[in-house]
């Protein structure tokens, strides 16, 4: 999340009980004026090219006027044609047609209100636009397709605990030198096979493979607000959390800006590509706000119907970023549910991820999934279940972690499992479980059960929730970082200063071993696999490419924890004990062994017992020691396998073999064992 005045991720979870029934009846308030908007929800909006012609329909219903003007080109010069628009009362559009097909031109659009000429806009609903995405411009989506397009089909996901998710920034990935790859910084980045670092190791698309992912979830990907793609030699950054055009690609990540087609037709090829590799593209939206107030393409069309307000006429502002859209309003609503189908049906896209999602409503939530499981039933939904700030929407309608139950379809990320594990968020200096800091394990327990209702789990003793929130863990998201905030390494390195780097990777195994062991659906941050760093930077959201971009000769420096976090996939992929679909069975089949936390501190063990969720291992023994020296546990006896031991993994079991007994694990590390047979 990417606030310019605002540290990113200090986001307030605000529970119903936290806050005042009051917010309820300010949105009433305020709204009462739009209760009466006409709505529409054709799927000419705002622009149709048939054998009549050109056809342009825009929602405005209080405007007294309304234009569209023509241009030859995206950007500079004057309109070659304006053509006044007409009015249905009926549904609150004005519409004007052109005889000609005008592919290759370029429109805006102008309503009078109040008297006054706004500025000009695209729409909210531009698919195409020129560069700095001022003006919409008229192509012919099938030519933007590329070869094969028509067969492009992502995978098959069966339960979204099936998913591992790499997220990535399209700059991070390829801009540094060491990448091996041409394309820098652009879509085409992840379309180019047998890209290596100077020592020769995969990078690009082929790391991607190697390490065994499901989903790449890409940062914003639509034309945001702050990079000037008229100028790319400035070598801008951003995130891209500033919201411009909502469906039409972002004009940097492409080799021509200046060419609408472009964009398109190559970011289509990126999703492609990464199909054909056998993995499926998760699209971060950012549907809460939008990068201007007044000045929005929202606003320039339907003055004050968009987002929020107080009854004072002031925006609210749940984003932390001067706005929030209102998705409770009809009108809005629609925009956000075709929207996000559009992208499945036109780009492919297997899933979506929803910044601050708490923002929304709930019924919004819901036919958001509901429709998009209607276009692909693979297709993952989950969101960020917290605000930045108060807002008019009431507590009990927000899409908040706590309401995930009221949800169907849809997850959210786990901050029990992210702060428990490594330290909180706020305070560099914090540890966590997997770093050493006792008082933290029935947190790490509600993270291993992904929030569901178990008998061995104490909420009371939660450092975040007091109860369990989710009922399944497929609507659980389980990270420890993640772009904003410090990433892992970096983390690391602020709350363990006295320890070597060595160490430090022992504690990094640690707690992904936490996170994919767990129940849910694990999530990781591009890099982290090679013990990349954003030297110590927060929130990185325009920082240039010497913080950002990932140094590929790390994979070769650090190759051994690279090959631990495959192993660490692999093993998931391959034992579906680590992935059940029910909390009746996470309850019936995870067991905690009993451990004294005020006498043996940061020491988890449990077992995944009789062939979970059609398991071929009969028991999984899982145990974590987070402390700084070596500690035992007592083991069943039995004839053991050995799967990860002393910061070795083996998916298959073959590091060894012991019988049980007293065991010792070693600092900061996991043990885990197998049992085969009936």
């Amino acid at each position: 999340m990417n606030k310019s005045f605002v540290s990113a991720m200090a986001l307030s979870i605000l529970s119903a009980a936290a806050l005042s029934s009051s917010t309820a009846l300010a949105q009433s308030a305020y709204d009462q004026q739009f209760v009466n908007y006409p709505t529409y929800s054709g799927a000419d909006l705002e622009l149709s090219v048939d054998n009549s012609g050109t056809h342009f329909r825009l929602w405005s219903p209080k405007a007294q006027q309304a234009v569209v003007l023509i241009y030859n080109t995206g950007h500079g010069g004057d309109a070659i044609e304006n053509i006044k628009m007409d009015f249905d009362p009926a549904t609150g559009t004005w519409s004007a047609s052109s005889p000609d097909k005008l592919y290759g031109k370029f429109y805006t659009f102008r309503v009078l209100y109040d008297g006054k000429w706004l500025d000009e806009t695209p729409g909210v609903w531009a698919k195409a636009v020129g560069v700095n995405g001022n003006r919409a411009a008229i192509v012919n989506l099938d030519n933007t397709d590329p070869n094969g397009w028509n067969a492009d089909k992502g995978p098959k996901v069966d339960n979204f605990s099936d998913v591992i998710v790499y997220e990535m920034h399209h700059r991070d990935m390829s801009m540094h030198p060491s990448s091996g790859i041409a394309n820098k910084g652009k879509f085409l980045a992840l379309t180019e096979p047998s890209t290596t670092s100077p020592q020769g190791l995969a990078t690009g698309i082929d790391h991607l493979k190697e390490l065994g992912v499901t989903h790449v979830h890409i940062l914003p990907s639509y034309d945001y607000n702050s990079v000037d793609e008229a100028n790319p030699q400035f070598n801008q950054y951003n995130w891209g959390y500033d919201p411009l055009n909502y469906n039409a690609p972002e004009g940097s990540y492409s080799t021509n800006p200046n060419d609408p087609e472009s964009r398109i037709r190559e970011m289509k090829e990126m999703v492609k590509a990464l199909h054909d590799a056998g993995i499926g593209v998760i699209m971060d939206v950012v549907y809460n706000h939008t990068a201007d107030n007044d000045g929005s393409n929202f606003n320039l069309t339907a003055p004050g119907y968009y987002h929020r307000h107080w009854d004072d006429g002031k925006y609210s502002d749940a984003s932390g970023c001067g706005n929030e859209t209102a998705s409770d309003r009809l009108q809005m609503r629609d925009f956000i549910v075709n929207s996000v189908k559009y992208w499945a049906d036109e780009y492919h896209i297997d899933g979506f991820r929803f910044d601050l999602m708490a923002i929304h409503d709930i019924d919004t939530m819901n036919e958001v999934a509901a429709e998009l499981k209607k276009i692909n039933p693979s297709i993952f939904v989950y969101g960020e279940g917290w605000t930045a700030g108060d807002s008019p929407l009431a507590p009990e309608r927000r899409a908040l972690k706590e309401n995930v139950s009221k949800m169907t379809d849809i997850a959210v990320f786990s901050d029990d499992i992210r702060d428990a594990v490594k330290g909180h968020y706020t305070n560099a200096a914090d540890r966590g479980f997997a770093t050493g800091k006792p008082g933290q394990e029935e947190t790490v327990k509600i993270g291993i059960v992904a929030a569901t209702a178990h008998p061995q789990v104490d909420y009371t003793k939660g450092n975040n929730s007091k109860f369990p929130y989710a009922k399944s863990p497929e609507m659980i998201v389980n990270y420890v970082s993640c772009h904003d905030d410090l990433m892992l390494t970096d983390k690391l390195r602020k709350s363990m200063p006295e320890e070597s780097d060595s160490v430090r990777q022992a504690a990094a195994k640690l707690a992904q071993t936490i996170i994919f062991t767990s129940q849910g659906t694990p999530f990781m941050f591009a890099g982290e696999e090679i013990f990349r760093d954003k030297q110590g930077v927060h929130n990185s959201y325009k920082s240039p490419d010497s913080i950002n971009a990932i140094d590929w000769n790390l994979k070769a420096r650090n190759i051994d924890l690279f090959n631990y976090y495959k192993g660490l996939i692999a093993l998931r992929k391959n034992h579906p004990a680590f992935r059940m679909t029910t909390a009746d069975d996470i309850a019936k089949h995870l067991v905690f062994d009993k451990i004294d936390a005020a006498k043996t501190p940061n020491l988890i063990s449990y077992s995944l017992k009789d062939h979970a969720n059609g398991d071929e291992w009969k028991e999984i023994k899982v145990i974590f020691n987070g402390a700084d020296k070596a500690q035992s546990v007592k083991v069943a006896k039995g004839d053991w396998k050995i799967v990860a031991i002393d910061g070795k993994i083996s998916p298959d079991a073959d590091l060894g073999a012991t019988k049980g007994g007293n065991m010792t694990i070693a600092p900061y590390s996991a043990l885990i064992l197998a049992k085969t047979g009936r």
